[in-house]
């Protein structure tokens, strides 16, 4: 990595921040769109609200093209939270008392709120699933999820990139069978954009949400919402705003009940593709296959070190730059973690998860070689003394 790399961001230099999935990082040179977008908005708020809606367009049109759909699919929402309770939301009148919603006990835990909120008011049951670790195949993790579909299941909500475990689940072939069945599925995405290439139309999931904040460069609070054309009928307002009219069913309502609802600073959506174009610009195929080059790397010298076994198969296609490290089962993760923090200014979650011990690295462009050796040594260092009692 060139050295001038980490100087397009605006980190702090006396940190090592191995968090990128949390909370993303924006490069100085789409931030400075960013603002000038802002500035532009302020020098004049009247006229430029008079643009919006263009603009937002323009906006859209490019990450559609980004993300292989068309923009009438889309619409912009501040994270990928907000997506899944729009979802949600939708679904509740749709939804019949005694109707299940299928899910892993892999989920995000704001989108598990969103949804168990929505099942309780409709009378439906949100039902988790356990997927055990460690996960063999795709046909293993297939058939373990579909084993959970009864009559009475209407949806399929599954992460695509797991927060907690931080696996990529196989949802082609979930997508296809649950269109066969007559069941709706809703993926959060949250991680993947920028990530992996997104095909959403031929993925084949009926709503799909993923942040741009994350692995896309873009500015926080960017966000989009995919809905098929086929399902867009059932999307609801979650704030009731100027797109929703009492005696009229809009014609584009992801754009009128999603979008339009009061002033607000929407300048980050028009620098998604400044984002896109500074992707681009560090040929960001090359970028990825780096950085699980180098997180793959670490993943094996931790887990031979300690001896442990893999929560997945070691391919691209279940982690990528997001990577489980799985320690010790004694380890005492909350020691660790505040030890990196305080002693060694290593930022970077460390995750019980049913009892199994994840060390979730993130490897994004500004990552270094010597940030990853660093972490390392510091686990080396630290798990002997980190022993829960």
């Amino acid at each position: 990595m060139s050295s001038t790399i980490r100087d397009d961001f605006l980190l702090r230099q006396d940190w090592h921040l191995l968090n990128n999935g949390s909370f993303g990082a924006c490069p100085k040179p789409v931030f400075e769109v960013y603002q000038r977008w802002q500035a532009e908005f302020e020098n004049h708020p009247g006229g430029f609200v008079h643009r919006w809606a263009d603009l937002m367009t323009e906006a859209r049109t490019r990450l559609a093209a980004y993300l292989h759909t068309d923009q009438s699919r889309l619409a912009f929402v501040t994270n990928a939270t907000m997506g899944v309770n729009v979802v949600a939301h939708s679904l509740r009148s749709w939804l019949k008392p005694g109707d299940e919603v299928l899910t892993t006990n892999h989920e995000y835990g704001a989108c598990n709120h969103a949804w168990q909120f929505n099942c309780g008011k409709a009378g439906a049951h949100y039902i988790n699933r356990p997927i055990a670790l460690p996960i063999a195949s795709d046909e293993h993790f297939i058939e373990e999820l579909w084993a959970g579909v009864t009559p009475q299941t209407r949806v399929i909500y599954l992460s695509h990139t797991t927060s907690p475990t931080a696996l990529t689940f196989p949802l082609k072939e979930i997508c296809r069978r649950s269109r066969a069945a007559g069941i709706l599925t809703v993926i959060d995405g949250a991680h993947v954009p920028g990530q992996r290439d997104l095909f959403l139309d031929e993925l084949g999931a009926d709503f799909y949400t993923g942040n741009g904040h994350k692995w896309m460069c873009a500015p926080k609070g960017t966000a989009f919402l995919y809905v098929r054309p086929e399902v867009q009928h059932l999307i609801e307002p979650l704030i009731v705003g100027h797109g929703w009219l009492p005696d009229k069913v809009s014609e584009q309502p992801l754009v009128d009940y999603v979008e339009q609802y009061g002033t607000r600073d929407l300048t980050g959506f028009l620098a998604v593709p400044a984002a896109i174009d500074y992707m681009d610009a560090h040929d960001w195929p090359q970028v990825r296959a780096r950085c699980h080059a180098l997180a793959l790397d670490t993943k094996h010298i931790r887990e031979h070190h300690f001896d442990t076994e893999s929560i997945c198969p070691e391919s691209f296609e279940w982690f990528s730059q997001l990577v489980p490290i799985r320690l010790p089962d004694n380890t005492d993760m909350a020691k660790m973690g505040q030890i990196m923090r305080e002693q060694y200014r290593i930022e970077m979650p460390m995750i019980t998860w049913h009892h199994v011990k994840i060390a979730r690295l993130s490897v994004q462009i500004y990552t270094t070689q010597e940030e990853l050796d660093l972490l390392v040594e510091t686990i080396t260092t630290l798990q002997p003394a980190c022993v829960e009692a």
